[in-house]
């Protein structure tokens, strides 16, 4: 199994699962520091290894009116001082080349978006940052496809690459996740992350934004841990309903302790077995 290195932190689908865990996108100071503050305590607790994920632009969003975050320059200040004041990692995707080398100076590992994860100029320039890669399979895309971006990703000399699957279009406005997928994606050697809240999504099936099953995060998780991941990535807002992206599949703050209880163990469990 190929091993991601992140300070200490091992990424790998044979270790304990890492925690991959915050908000859609950055809001206002209040609610960054109330998520940035629980979920590290609870991964403490549990003694799961954590990063902390926000993006600081939504590019990708449904409406013109959608909220964004607050953009390049502004958003990674504020991840450069959750990073320092948290002592965590962090994580946030990109949309163009010309903000690979920016992000990189404050991003520990840098996200490749699940609709731009084919794109060669954007995966050249994240490459060329040297930073390890959190690459999303695009919901168009089988699982052997991603063998041509782990390919690219070695063209362009960078073997840091993280696999993340976000579930794959069923249809209209749904999404479903093929764990068997999941498995021929472990074949890649690759750490795998499962993004269990994004899996939920309906996209577009509020019209102008996504709908989503954010109920169901407890169920999903339990069944993607089960197959011995490198780790889970995770959508959490104290007031899901009014959150400002994707509030429908986030899971509520006060429930991630909870969760994480149920999800250390199982893992713990799983990967006994090796």
């Amino acid at each position: 199994m190929k091993e991601i290195r992140i300070d200490d932190i091992q990424i790998s689908n044979d270790k304990p699962f890492v925690l991959i865990a915050g908000l859609n996108v950055l809001e206002e100071e209040k609610v960054i520091l109330e998520v940035i503050s629980k979920c590290k305590e609870d991964a403490e607790k549990f003694e799961i290894p954590y990063i902390f994920k926000a993006s600081y632009d939504k590019a990708n969003r449904s409406s013109y009116s959608s909220y964004r975050g607050p953009g390049v320059k502004k958003g990674l200040a504020i991840l450069s001082e959750l990073k320092r004041d948290f002592n965590v990692p962090v994580i946030s995707d990109i949309h163009t080349p010309e903000e690979a080398e920016l992000a990189a100076e404050v991003l520990d590992i840098i996200q490749i978006p699940a609709f731009l994860s084919r794109q060669t100029d954007l995966i050249e320039a994240a490459c060329m940052t040297s930073r390890p890669l959190n690459i999303k399979k695009g919901q168009f895309l089988a699982p052997s496809d991603m063998i041509n971006i782990l390919n690219k990703c070695s063209h362009f000399k960078n073997e840091q690459v993280i696999i993340c699957e976000r579930g794959t279009s069923f249809g209209y406005n749904n999404l479903v996740v093929d764990m068997l997928g999941m498995v021929e994606l472990k074949e890649t050697k690759s750490p795998i992350i499962f993004d269990v809240t994004h899996s939920l999504q309906r996209p577009g099936g509020l019209g102008d934004k996504a709908d989503g099953r954010g109920s169901s995060v407890f169920e999903l998780a339990r069944a993607g841990i089960s197959l011995g991941l490198a780790g889970l990535f995770l959508e959490t807002h104290p007031d899901p309903p009014n959150a400002l992206c994707d509030g429908p599949c986030a899971l509520r703050l006060d429930e991630l302790e909870n969760f994480l209880s149920e999800i250390k163990p199982l893992d713990n469990l799983v990967k006994s077995f090796n």
